[in-house]
């Protein structure tokens, strides 16, 4: 890499009217992160000093979503094409001397890695005025193309629309994204007019000017580069970063027994010899240590699971809940802001919300803390040791005292002390021979007698 200051512009202006959403396209989510985002964290990545993302329509919900980030923020208000969009960046990079990347925001998955080189190309010694990121689809369709030599200089950039037949044979296609240097970029624009089809200032008209040779190079993966404009391409990108990210996490010793079916979180940790089986959800916040399990269709968000956990299957753990090593929640348990202590269980069948199980306590099925009012939370603390029978009610707040015992069927409104035996229920009573003589009864009422 080059030790020149480095900027990026971000293209984040269209209508993407496509998507029939209320949501600005490249705020729509790639796993549970937006795209935008996505594309941000890479730039950052790669140490660019100025970020300015361009905005148009719906300009209110990117200016909101990158609040807390160091982004200048330039406005195209009439939609004139990509040459004229950029242009809008010249305010925000006034006093920038070095090199500029030109990104768009529906376009998320570019690796940083593919950045650096578009870098190195453009101060390779060859003096290129741009450099121009290509690609080779299976089907060329509408975009634009790219006419270049074997060393990778460019003859010639046309849109689909401006090709005739021989040029629209060839299948190396323009991107959109480029690297220009600072002090060439807005004279360069400055020069570019909007004679063509569609009567719009192409960014890739900068290529064809008189003077300076640009370079193209061109992408590993045709996914890389691949854009977002409706509900179908989100999902298709979508799909191959999940597979991408399944592949990393098999790589890294994690065991996936039916890859195609577990759905990371941009944001997942997952250490080695973790095994996860089929139909895996992952919100975003998880982190998950070595040696545990996730078993199958279970959804997992906001939650910590620790070395040698077991999680499902068909549990659903929510932000806040935490189960501590050797931990175990079993088929139909909920968590949510928990703390399930070391070695403890909760087998089956159990909600625990705002609470704090002690180590190797165990939680029988049916279970539930109840901790809200309708207006508060409250807090349930089970000690270390304890047992809660099946089918109780832990009425918040409320403490179970260490190595205590909570009957079967309790529901449990007051502090149970250590060592103790809580019983809340009536005393059971038999009616002799009652049964039988129902049965009698209601057999001849049926039998019409």
């Amino acid at each position: 890499m080059t030790t020149r200051p480095l900027a990026a512009i971000i293209l984040a202006a269209g209508q993407g009217t496509r998507m029939k959403s209320e949501t600005h396209k490249v705020l729509h989510p790639i796993a549970g992160k937006p795209m935008l985002h996505h594309l941000l964290d890479t730039v950052d990545s790669i140490g660019v000093e100025r970020t300015v993302v361009v905005v148009g329509a719906r300009r209110e919900q990117i200016e909101a979503s990158v609040a807390d980030r160091q982004v200048d923020i330039a406005v195209q208000e009439d939609q004139l094409g990509t040459g004229h969009a950029v242009a809008q960046a010249h305010d925000a990079l006034e006093g920038f001397a070095g090199d500029v990347l030109i990104l768009y925001g529906d376009v998320p998955m570019v690796s940083a890695a593919t950045m650096e080189r578009m870098i190195a190309r453009l101060n390779d010694g060859t003096d290129p005025r741009a450099v121009v990121l290509g690609f080779r689809p299976n089907d060329a369709g509408a975009y634009g193309r790219i006419i270049a030599d074997d060393q990778g200089e460019i003859a010639r950039m046309v849109e689909y629309k401006d090709a005739n037949d021989a040029e629209r044979a060839v299948n190396l296609c323009n991107s959109g994204l480029m690297a220009v240097r600072s002090t060439d970029l807005f004279i360069l624009l400055d020069q570019i007019s909007n004679d063509n089809a569609a009567g719009e200032y192409y960014l890739p008209d900068i290529v064809m000017l008189p003077g300076q040779h640009s370079a193209v190079i061109e992408v590993d993966e045709p996914a890389e580069v691949a854009g977002v404009n409706s509900r179908s391409e989100l999902a298709a990108v979508e799909a191959e970063w999940q597979a991408r990210r399944r592949e990393q996490a098999m790589a890294d010793g994690v065991t996936l027994i039916a890859p195609e079916t577990v759905w990371f979180s941009h944001d997942t940790a997952v250490s080695s010899d973790v095994v996860i089986e089929p139909n895996v959800i992952f919100g975003p916040g998880v982190s998950i240590a070595s040696g545990a399990t996730i078993f199958g269709h279970s959804h997992i968000e906001g939650a910590t699971i620790g070395a040698g956990a077991k999680a499902g299957p068909f549990a659903r753990l929510r932000p806040g809940a935490v189960l501590e090593e050797g931990a175990k929640i079993g088929n139909f348990v909920e968590m949510k802001k928990a703390v399930l202590g070391k070695g403890a269980k909760a087998s089956h069948l159990t909600y625990l919300g705002d609470a704090e199980v002690g180590e190797g306590a165990n939680i029988g099925a049916g279970t539930i803390t109840c901790n809200y009012d309708g207006y508060f939370k409250y807090k349930t603390t089970i000690g270390k040791g304890a047992f809660i029978g099946s089918n109780s009610a832990l009425v918040a707040p409320v403490n179970i005292g260490d190595g205590a015992i909570v009957g079967a069927g309790a529901t449990v409104t007051k502090d149970v002390k250590a060592g103790d035996l809580a019983l809340v229920r009536p005393e059971q009573t038999a009616k002799k021979g009652w049964a039988d003589r129902f049965n009698a009864v209601s057999a001849k009422k049926k039998a019409g007698k």
